[in-house]
């Protein structure tokens, strides 16, 4: 299989015809090679419009609803991102781009294992991959200009909102009702609001289905 011409096919059917405009993050999804971060027996999926899974109940997001949500943070060079479920770590790759630090956070060992070998291989060394619940966030690199997160939640955790600096975002997606919509919330003042983006079908990250968390 040509990845290449499979990437410039996802960028020119997928990502141009939905509202993604941003050339720097267009240029930056063309450039990063996403089979990489996919099992090798699954790779010919690589540049599909769906997810694709890693492991039993994780999967890399629809390649349309990351790069719209990554576009919406308006993501700087001078940032420090968050990933929050980085998984094999194609999005903290594609930020490690933008930013100028990422933390991705994950909680499944043998994902960290496989986003830090894909890391070491195009040789990105702007990424500090973290093992640990991903509710919890990562409170020793905060406060973070952005947060990503990389995967559906139900309920926003208070730690996450505790950990978005002054003037900073955070995109994903809440499941409410049954429906997933993708969101941004922007943080000013201290008070953090949301905006709703677009409905996204997108697979529930572990450890945010638990009742009576902080909402938004």
């Amino acid at each position: 299989m040509n990845y290449a011409v499979a990437r410039q096919h996802m960028v020119d059917s997928q990502i141009r015809t939905n509202k993604v405009t941003d050339e720097r993050l267009i240029e930056t999804i063309r450039a990063l090679p996403r089979e990489l971060f996919v099992p090798e027996a699954l790779r010919a999926r690589s540049y599909l419009d769906d997810d694709v899974e890693l492991a039993p109940g994780r999967f890399l997001m629809e390649p349309m609803v990351a790069a719209r949500l990554i576009q919406t943070a308006e993501v700087k060079p001078t940032d420090m991102a968050l990933v929050v479920g980085a998984a094999s770590g194609y999005a903290a790759a594609l930020l490690s781009r933008l930013a100028n630090t990422v933390v991705a956070l994950e909680s499944d060992a043998l994902l960290a294992q496989r986003a830090g070998a894909a890391f070491s291989e195009l040789g990105i060394d702007n990424v500090a991959i973290v093992e640990g619940p991903l509710a919890a966030g990562c409170g020793k690199h905060a406060p973070y200009d952005v947060i990503y997160l990389d995967g559906a939640v139900e309920a926003l955790p208070q730690a996450l909102v505790d950990q978005l600096g002054e003037n900073g975002r955070m995109v994903g997606v809440m499941i409410e009702q049954g429906v997933g919509r993708a969101m941004l919330w922007l943080k000013s003042g201290g008070t953090v609001s949301r905006r709703v983006l677009f409905d996204a079908n997108v697979t529930l990250l572990p450890g945010f289905k638990t009742p009576g968390r902080f909402v938004l």
